[in-house]
């Protein structure tokens, strides 16, 4: 991964070329209408307090798990003996884009959602709250922290999250080949370019014209650029929006001249 200097001098150029977030200058009714409507939106939905109060008790919770670790690992604890509070502190999407996954979801409204890389479950939360009548299928490597997400599900009352435990290199083809589409995906596994490559085309072929896949820590690394270069050339991909941490990928047909929009958030 790139060391904090690295990744503060990718930020900041970053910053200072995207657009500024407020659609001024996007000829794009879709992008704008995204802005606008997604990224724009202020708007205190319920289901914030309650993925935000799960995650301040398990914040708080100082409960050991012993975790095997099937990715890049962690950046900010490469023990196999980590809390439930580092994990939550460390491990778990901020804030601020899980509420951005929520408002995707909610604006879109898929039927079938996918996630790679559950951890404690906090962005699956909101995921699934989004539209909770939609069936998400979440998978998580560690054994230990998968059963204290699926723990913290049930907490929640969020019948339709079905979790898949093991590597996600031996699980994923076979329960993908199950469903009859994706319509939402967040790719949130190994931060290797191989292995994301490898994961998005397999959620490939089960994609459609409304499909969005939301690539995590699209600049973590040199080889998660490189993925995520890859995956925004992809003939299929129509459209693709950097939003530095995340990178969104629609494919709708449309759009008839593929374009990458940089954006600030």
């Amino acid at each position: 991964m790139f060391s904090k200097s690295q990744l503060a001098l990718k930020y900041f150029k970053y910053y200072f070329t995207a657009s500024n977030g407020k659609g001024h200058g996007i000829h794009s009714p879709f992008v704008f209408q995204f802005i606008t409507e997604i990224l724009n939106d202020t708007t205190g939905y319920p289901a914030y307090k309650t993925v935000e109060t799960l995650r301040t008790k398990l914040k708080k919770d100082q409960t050991i798990l012993t975790i095997e670790d099937f990715g890049a690992g962690s950046s900010a604890d490469k023990s196999h003996q980590r809390t439930i509070a580092s994990i939550a502190t460390n491990a778990a999407k901020p804030r601020k884009f899980g509420q951005l996954l929520f408002r995707m979801v909610k604006k879109y409204q898929p039927h079938t959602i996918l996630e790679l890389g559950t951890s404690l479950g906090i962005t699956t939360s909101y995921l699934s709250l989004a539209n909770p009548g939609a069936t998400l299928v979440t998978f998580e490597g560690a054994k230990t922290v998968a059963e204290n997400a699926k723990n913290n599900f049930k907490q929640l009352d969020l019948q339709y999250v079905r979790l898949v435990e093991g590597n996600f290199d031996e699980t994923l083809s076979t329960t993908i080949s199950l469903l009859p589409s994706i319509d939402f995906a967040f790719i949130d596994g190994n931060h290797r370019r191989e292995p994301t490559v490898n994961y998005f085309n397999t959620i490939l072929y089960k994609t459609n014209n409304f499909s969005v896949i939301v690539m995590d820590d699209i600049h973590w690394s040199a080889e998660m650029e490189e993925a995520w270069k890859y995956c925004k050339a992809h003939d299929s991909v129509t459209l693709s929006i950097d939003l530095f941490f995340v990178g969104i990928l629609f494919f709708r047909k449309e759009i008839l001249e593929k374009q990458h929009f940089i954006i600030r958030f």
